[in-house]
């Protein structure tokens, strides 16, 4: 069936030019802090036990794919049998939500951050097409017949509200900025219902746990705190309805989870 595409559209040099102009930016951060505000600016978000935010956050994201053991060897005909892979690709994102820090020491605390995100899944399936090749060989005419793949994008899109509950470790101030590492798990769901799902070529249902690690650096400012961040995520639950996917595609695969790399620009 047909699928929008909400990305195709984005144009891959503006997304470079982006991109530097990002990576750029968290460098020369740190030093505009410290040259801006000097070297001693203060945080009273770092003395209060309960302390808010919030962040703008870009993620790429992908499904892990695991074929089922007829697809892998396959010993009669099934409604597979065209199908000679299947391959999940990244595709970019954003989300944002905000952060409530509940502090147990300097070092030491626990972060609650609630967000919506808005995820894209593409997934690659080529399909075997024979393609015969007509050779004349002397007066003898040779048909090749040769394989050639036919490649279909699968598109999915969705909406999904995350609750990650994160522990968050930070090393001692220098000047500025400090460095800290994050880990925890998260619950997701996501907003549109089973049925709407079911319409989809590759299915699957709405719920998920996630275990998410990261790191980041915090850089003081007179009035705020700002804080780069990367994070990954790794889905544990097989997300997978096979009832509802396309018949050639359905008893191929056995397990779809997600996983995600998502920079994350927080506001405290």
């Amino acid at each position: 069936m047909q699928t929008t595409h909400i990305w195709n559209k984005l144009n891959l040099r503006r997304n470079k030019v982006v991109l530097v102009g990002l990576v750029f930016f968290l460098v020369t951060i740190p030093t505009f802090g410290q040259g801006m505000f000097g070297l001693t600016s203060a945080s009273s978000s770092d003395n209060k036990p309960l302390s808010y935010g919030f962040f703008l956050a870009t993620h790429n994201s992908t499904l892990r794919v695991k074929y089922s053991d007829a697809f892998l060897n396959p010993t009669v005909t099934n409604a597979f049998t065209n199908v000679r892979s299947i391959q999940p690709k990244f595709s970019p994102g954003f989300s944002l939500g905000f952060v409530g820090i509940l502090r147990f020491h300097d070092q030491v605390s626990m972060m609650f951050t609630p967000k919506v995100g808005f995820y894209e899944y593409k997934t690659d399936v080529t399909y075997f097409t024979d393609q015969e090749n007509v050779i004349t060989d002397g007066g003898d005419i040779i048909i090749d017949i040769e394989n050639q793949g036919r490649i279909v994008e699968y598109t999915s899109e969705e909406t999904v509200v995350e609750l990650p509950l994160l522990f968050k470790y930070r090393s001692q101030r220098f000047n500025n900025t400090r460095m800290y590492w994050l880990g925890g798990a998260s619950y997701q769901f996501r907003t549109k219902s089973q049925d709407e799902a079911n319409v989809d070529d590759i299915v699957m249902t709405g719920q998920d746990f996630s275990l998410e690690a990261g790191m980041g650096f915090e850089v003081y400012f007179k009035y705020f705190k700002f804080a780069p961040e990367i994070r990954f995520s790794h889905g544990l639950n097989n997300l997978y309805q096979a009832e509802n996917t396309l018949p050639e595609l359905r008893d191929a695969i056995s397990s779809l989870k997600k996983k995600s790399i998502t920079i994350y620009l927080n506001f405290q």
